[in-house]
């Protein structure tokens, strides 16, 4: 079993997705000195902490998927003009948010006046058009066939992963009865926005917080394709990796349907109830007995070849 089917072909980097991390990484950088220079806060943080995540955050996601589209086996011109879309509405809303952030104002949720509420439709309408475009490069990477199964699935799994991160987002932006005059939506549930929360994050240490889900979800794009490497990396044999990558995906999509159903219910993330617990304790369980049982069913290894190395059991290395 080989890593050849996740290394980068030198000639197939989508150049825009490319271009779209660059700026991202040097905005990172301008709104970090921005942290160190600007005290003024707005919902009780620096005014550059958000635009600084969200550079972040896109720096991150435009890579992954410049490296996805570079290891597909073949050119899909579907998946480049929804790569370039998402690299569309990502400057879009990152501008949005950078711009509103300089003037001391919210981005999100913000109707306050008619120029805000315009900034926010339009921020609201480029996260479906992400969406969607994300959905066709899913789509593309589903249907192509990679030569390395562990890789497929990783790939795969993550970007759909990503999606249901995606879907995790979608309380936040529908239209709520906040009490604050001018506020349409809410990322916290059951108190405002802007109240105690995690160092760094921001989620909210008194009430529920939707960012959560919608953040693990979004980083199952990385987390998925990084565990099929190590698993590459590691002596089983190609259907015991699968099985393993299969349940751990399962696991982690339980995770974020957990974490968002405990912050719809306004408990925060620290404080989890019986029945979050419950369920947190019962995926964890599956999750350790089905690893196990993929394990100990996993094919043995034959006779050491000459050299001490083990001999690999060909029926079970080639998926």
């Amino acid at each position: 079993m080989t890593t050849t089917a996740l290394r980068a072909g030198p000639r197939r980097w989508h150049r825009p997705l490319l271009t779209l991390t660059a700026a991202m990484a040097v905005l990172a950088l301008v709104t970090a000195a921005g942290l160190a220079v600007d005290d003024r806060t707005l919902l009780g943080a620096n005014v550059w902490l958000k635009p600084f995540k969200f550079a972040v955050s896109f720096a991150v996601y435009g890579f992954t998927l410049a490296w996805i589209l570079s290891v597909l086996p073949r050119r899909s011109r579907p998946a480049e003009w929804a790569s370039t879309v998402i690299v569309a509405v990502s400057v879009i809303e990152v501008a949005i948010i950078t711009f509103q952030a300089a003037r001391g104002h919210r981005s999100h949720y913000n109707d306050t006046t008619p120029f805000d509420s315009l900034l926010w439709s339009i921020m609201g309408s480029s996260i479906m058009v992400l969406f969607v475009a994300h959905l066709v490069v899913a789509t593309v990477a589903l249907r192509q066939r990679l030569p390395d199964r562990v890789a497929a699935y990783g790939i795969r799994l993550g970007l759909a992963l990503a999606l249901l991160g995606f879907l995790a987002a979608v309380p936040m932006v529908m239209p709520m009865d906040t009490g604050l005059a001018g506020i349409s939506g809410a990322h916290a549930v059951g108190v405002p926005d802007g109240g105690p929360g995690l160092p760094l994050t921001g989620w909210s240490t008194t009430g529920g917080d939707l960012r959560i889900g919608h953040f693990i979800g979004m980083h199952g794009l990385q987390a998925l394709p990084l565990l099929a490497f190590l698993l590459t990396r590691s002596r089983l044999a190609t259907p015991t990796q699968t099985r393993l990558l299969l349940t751990a995906a399962f696991a982690y999509a339980a995770v974020v349907v957990i974490v968002t159903w405990q912050a719809l219910r306004g408990q925060p993330l620290l404080e989890p109830d019986f029945a979050t617990l419950t369920a947190a304790g019962a995926v964890a369980a599956t999750t350790l007995i089905a690893v196990t049982l993929i394990v100990k069913s996993a094919p043995k290894h034959g006779p050491a070849l000459p050299g001490g190395a083990p001999a690999r059991n060909s029926a079970g290395d080639r998926g």
